[in-house]
C-alpha cells in the first residue's frame, strides 16, 4: 500500500487523523479519535478494546479485518494504531450508544431506505441523481450529459454482463483500459491531473471529456451487439477498439482547437467558471 503523508482533519469540533491509500483509493480513519469524539470517554482506547472483544464474540469482522497504520499522537511521534475505511467506521458507528452516533443512525436507515426503494424503481435514482446535482450547482447542460453518460454506461455493463465479465476486477480493468486508450491516461493518473482522490472522475469532467468518453462506451457497446464476444478477452479487444475511436475524435478536437482535450479542471473549478460567467453576465 502506498501512503500518503499523514493528515489531520476535522470530524465537526474534534479530530480524527486519516492517511490516504492512494493504492486502493480510500482514506483510512483513527479508530480512537473517532471512538472519543462519538463516547466522549475518558478513555477511549480501553472502551475500544472492551468493543472490539465483544465484536468479534458476536462473529463480526469489523475487529478482525481493521488494520493498523502509524499516525501522529499528541508528542508529535507516530506511532501504530487501528484503523478502518469509511465502510467499516459507519459499521463501527452502529455499534456505539451515543447520542452523537444517532444521526449517523438515522441517516444510515434513510440511505438504505432510499436503496431498497430504487431496486423497485430504478427510475428513482436517476432522478435523486439530477437532484443531487443541482444542489452541488452544475449546470443543467452538464447535468443532462452526465446522466446521458449513465445511460451510455448502462447499455455497455449490459453488453459486458452477457459476454460473461465479472463484476468487480475484470470491470474495473475494462474501465481503466477504455479510459486510457482514449484519454492518453491511465484512470488513476487522470484523477491525480484533476487533483481528485476519492471522488467519481466522471463527475469531474467537462462536457468535451463526457461526450468522449460517451463515444468511446457507445462505440465499444456496438461493437459488441454486432459481434458477439464471449468471455474477458474478447470483451478487452472491442473495449479496446471502441475507445480508439474516440481517441482519434480527442485527437482530431485538439488538432482544430490547439489545445489538450483533457482538462485539470475539476468540478470545483467548473462550478467558478459557470458562477463567474453568471456574474458577468449580470
Amino acid at each position: 500500500m502506498t501512503e500518503s503523508k499523514n493528515t489531520i482533519k476535522l470530524f465537526e469540533e474534534a479530530q480524527v487523523r486519516t492517511i490516504w491509500d492512494e493504492e486502493n483509493e480510500k482514506w483510512w480513519l483513527s479508530i480512537i479519535d473517532v471512538v472519543a469524539i462519538l463516547t466522549e470517554s475518558e478513555n477511549p482506547r480501553k472502551y475500544w478494546s472492551v468493543l472490539k472483544t465483544r465484536l468479534k464474540k458476536e462473529g463480526s469482522q469489523l475487529a478482525t479485518n481493521c488494520s493498523q497504520l502509524k499516525m501522529p499522537a499528541a508528542d508529535g511521534k507516530n506511532y501504530k494504531t487501528d484503523v478502518a475505511d469509511t465502510e467499516q467506521i459507519l459499521r463501527l458507528i452502529q455499534s456505539i450508544p451515543s447520542k452523537k452516533a444517532e444521526p449517523f443512525k438515522l441517516w444510515l436507515a434513510k440511505v438504505g431506505s432510499e436503496r431498497i426503494d430504487e431496486t423497485v424503481d430504478p427510475e428513482l435514482s436517476i432522478d435523486r441523481a439530477i437532484q443531487n446535482y443541482r444542489r452541488l450547482g452544475y449546470s443543467e447542460n452538464w447535468i443532462n450529459q452526465r446522466i446521458r453518460s449513465i445511460e451510455v454506461r448502462k447499455g455497455l455493463t449490459d453488453e459486458w454482463d452477457k459476454s460473461g465479465v465479472k463484476r468487480g476486477q475484470e470491470y474495473a480493468t475494462l474501465t481503466d483500459l477504455m479510459t486510457e486508450t482514449w484519454s492518453g491516461l491511465k484512470t488513476r493518473d487522470y484523477k491525480k491531473h484533476k487533483g481528485l482522490k476519492k471522488e467519481n472522475l466522471r463527475d469531474n469532467m467537462t462536457n468535451t471529456e463526457l461526450v468522449l468518453n460517451m463515444l468511446a462506451e457507445v462505440a465499444a457497446t456496438d461493437i459488441s451487439l454486432t459481434e458477439q464476444p464471449k468471455g474477458f478477452d474478447e470483451s478487452k479487444d472491442i473495449a479496446h477498439r471502441g475507445a480508439s475511436v474516440a481517441k482519434t475524435a480527442r485527437e482530431q478536437i485538439e488538432i482544430e482547437t490547439g489545445k489538450p482535450a483533457i482538462s485539470p479542471l475539476n468540478a470545483q473549478n467548473l462550478r467558478q467558471i459557470q458562477l463567474d460567467l453568471e456574474e458577468k453576465e449580470d
